[in-house]
């Protein structure tokens, strides 16, 4: 479902737009994803709204059947793109799991900020961007995804989040449509 409104607390939400992630071969070319990011940032400070920048740090411990990564990341690996712009009261959280939320208390401040709605943007689609988003519905907020700001290193991957699991969490547009319904707030 296309876009249709934004709250007037609406937070803006980048996932995972670092250094190391937007490094790796995804799908649609990072830099992309990264300027419309930029651009819905700041579009969201200049209108008073907040921004949350998601940046993983490490990884949740446990076993998998695809095992941990091995090997050192670079020094720079968690530096969030710097054509994003970062503000002073920006909301940074740095996280071990895919989802912004688990263990960050990212909820409890933007309880406190009165926010009722996220917009996401980040990489990857099918894995950071799409556990925020469960996680954001799960705990209540309106969620809308900016289809042209995900992308991920697997299409199929992409693909799935976006046709078939963000229209059920809430809805889905392009940066256009969000930058011009964001515009239209308070008219």
């Amino acid at each position: 479902m296309p876009a249709t409104a934004l709250d007037p607390q609406t937070a803006l939400v980048l996932v995972d737009l670092q250094k190391g992630i937007t490094a790796l071969p995804t799908r649609h070319p990072a830099d992309e994803i990264v300027a419309r990011a930029a651009e819905l940032a700041a579009s969201f400070r200049a209108r008073g709204l907040p921004v949350v920048l998601v940046r993983v740090v490490g990884a949740a411990p446990g076993r998998t059947e695809a095992g941990h990564r091995s090997g050192e990341r670079p020094a720079d690996f968690a530096d969030l793109r710097p054509e994003l712009g970062r503000a002073d009261d920006d909301i940074v959280v740095s996280k071990r799991t895919w989802g912004a939320f688990h263990d960050t208390g990212l909820d409890d401040r933007l309880r406190r900020l009165g926010v009722t709605q996220l917009v996401l943007a980040g990489i990857a689609t099918g894995m950071g961007v799409e556990s925020t988003a469960r996680a954001a519905h799960e705990h209540g907020y309106h969620v809308t995804v900016v289809t042209d700001a995900v992308t991920d290193v697997d299409p199929e991957r992409h693909r799935n989040a976006v046709e078939r699991v963000f229209p059920l969490l809430g809805e889905t547009d392009t940066a256009e449509a969000v930058l011009r319904l964001l515009g239209s707030q308070g008219s």
